[in-house]
């Protein structure tokens, strides 16, 4: 019998370290684990570098919390306007800001989790995307090469669990947290139900527990 992955939000937030690399699943806080940042924000987390699709909001309902708490020092995201304090920090030299396409930045994520040495994609090229990064051309056209990202920490969100980690999410809100699930050297999820293991049909797991350390019920 495989050991339960279940442990409780504080037990998982101690895993998190200042300065650590964390992505964070969810697109504007749809299938983004809303609940778990408050246990990162309650354990003093700080300093992070947070790759995530956007930067939430300003209403400290989610990610945006971090970014309001100024716990990060660098964002990675492709879009970052609803949060007015990205703008804020940014300019006041407090945060660091890479933005990347976001189509660019799903497929960097996909390239860490899957050992790829990166993808190259047209978009960007003759922008300020394109900036100290390699250009190289195929068959007389030119791409970018995109590095992969990975992260130390992947904290994501899923509907349901087993308690080996499966992982099953509810429509769109599966989003980044499938690939994210493959690019981090811990995985986090943060799930609103756990049963055994057994009861979840193989057919749908969207993401196996081979990927998932820990789950947390919130």
């Amino acid at each position: 019998m495989a050991k339960s992955k279940v442990v409780s939000p504080s037990e998982a937030a101690k895993l998190l370290r200042d300065g650590m690399t964390v992505m964070m699943g969810g697109f504007t806080n749809v299938g983004s684990a809303n609940k778990f940042v408050l246990e990162m924000v309650k354990s003093g987390l700080k300093d992070i570098t947070l790759i995530s699709n956007d930067a939430g909001n300003d209403k400290f309902d989610g990610i945006g919390t971090l970014i309001c708490q100024k716990r990060v020092k660098k964002l990675i995201a492709s879009h970052a306007g609803l949060n007015p304090q990205v703008a804020v920090q940014m300019n006041a030299g407090e945060l660091e800001v890479e933005l990347v396409p976001q189509g660019t930045l799903a497929e960097r994520i996909r390239c860490g989790g899957t050992g790829l040495g990166g993808v190259l994609t047209p978009t960007g090229i003759g922008t300020v995307v394109a900036e100290g990064k390699q250009i190289i051309n195929v068959n007389g056209k030119d791409y970018l090469l995109e590095t992969p990202l990975r992260a130390d920490v992947a904290v994501i969100k899923a509907w349901k669990a087993d308690e080996f980690g499966n992982l099953v999410y509810r429509r769109a809100a599966r989003n980044f947290n499938p690939m994210m699930a493959m690019a981090a050297d811990i995985v986090i999820a943060e799930v609103e139900e756990v049963v055994p293991v057994g009861e979840i049909d193989p057919d749908m797991v969207m993401t196996p527990g081979v990927c998932v350390d820990y789950v947390v019920k919130m």
